[in-house]
């Protein structure tokens, strides 16, 4: 008897299985070939529709600190990146980075960036909950903007003032922010003036201060010296006596209230001295 013998295997014997391994021989070369041809196509694809990347651009997103806050008016830190690199954006458009880093981007960008002082956030109400008087009890959502549309702006006496909900120390990535005894207060070493709690405050009490001044006026109550009184024992109640005794008229009373302007202020503290609320801190909180 005749057997054939190809690879180890008896034809003769096992028929079936040489047809079968045949059959998986040139379906592996046609799956091969067809792999190979794909992969050609794709990657001349890739080379033809390839988007060319600005080296600037990446060098400016690699500075950047990459919070995406949003802060500096841009989706993130990517359209930030793209932004400045085109020169729709300056060096210093970002609001968390400090200025070695806006210095550096504008030496990729090969520009000169004007440095600017430091600021933090500052929250102008000290009407913690024993300075305070509350009108109701409030049981709705814990949140600043809803607590707003209630009656007299939430249920403290004073509508000007912290509703305490922190909404703001929600949207703060850095914990700058948090509310104690009622009342949002900043950590200055920690706050990065990207302004976002700013926006969020519905009673507009946050506000951007520079870093290295000495004396703020903790109040954001227009009303009258006998309402305030009525509902806060520390605000500001518009006596005019800090006016009088700042001799850089670096203090203003405007609606009844205290502004100072800090360009002008000397950080004297003579203003602190005569207040007769103690509404004027004499150090940032």
């Amino acid at each position: 008897m005749n057997i054939t013998i190809i690879n180890g295997i008896l034809l003769n014997s096992f028929p079936v299985l040489a047809l079968n391994l045949t059959g998986v021989g040139i379906a592996t070369l046609l799956i091969s070939a067809t792999g190979i041809i794909i992969g050609l196509f794709l990657g001349l694809a890739a080379k033809k529709l390839e988007v060319e990347v600005d080296e600037k651009e990446q060098l400016v997103r690699e500075l950047l600190p990459g919070n995406n806050c949003g802060a500096c008016g841009f989706a993130g830190c990517d359209n930030l990146a793209q932004a400045i690199a085109s020169g729709n954006a300056a060096a210093n458009a970002c609001p968390v980075a400090n200025s070695k880093v806006h210095s550096q981007i504008a030496e990729v960008m090969g520009t000169n960036v004007e440095e600017t002082e430091r600021q933090v956030a500052f929250v102008k109400c000290a009407g913690t909950c024993d300075k305070t008087k509350v009108k109701y009890n409030y049981y709705g959502i814990q949140d600043c903007k809803k607590a707003a549309f209630t009656p007299g702006k939430g249920p403290k006496q004073c509508g000007y003032g912290c509703t305490g909900f922190g909404s703001c120390v929600k949207v703060c990535q850095f914990d700058a922010i948090h509310v104690v005894d009622g009342v949002a207060i900043v950590d200055k070493e920690k706050c990065t003036a990207c302004g976002l709690c700013i926006k969020e405050c519905p009673n507009n009490l946050i506000e951007l201060v520079p870093y290295n001044t000495g004396h703020f006026v903790r109040c954001n109550s227009k009303d009258k010296g006998k309402d305030v009184k009525a509902g806060c024992s520390i605000g500001c109640i518009g006596c005019m006596m800090c006016v009088k005794a700042c001799e850089f008229d670096a203090v203003k009373v405007e609606n009844n209230l205290a502004r100072i302007d800090y360009s002008k202020c000397t950080n004297c503290g003579k203003c602190a001295e005569k207040c007769p609320t103690k509404v004027i801190l004499s150090e940032l909180k």
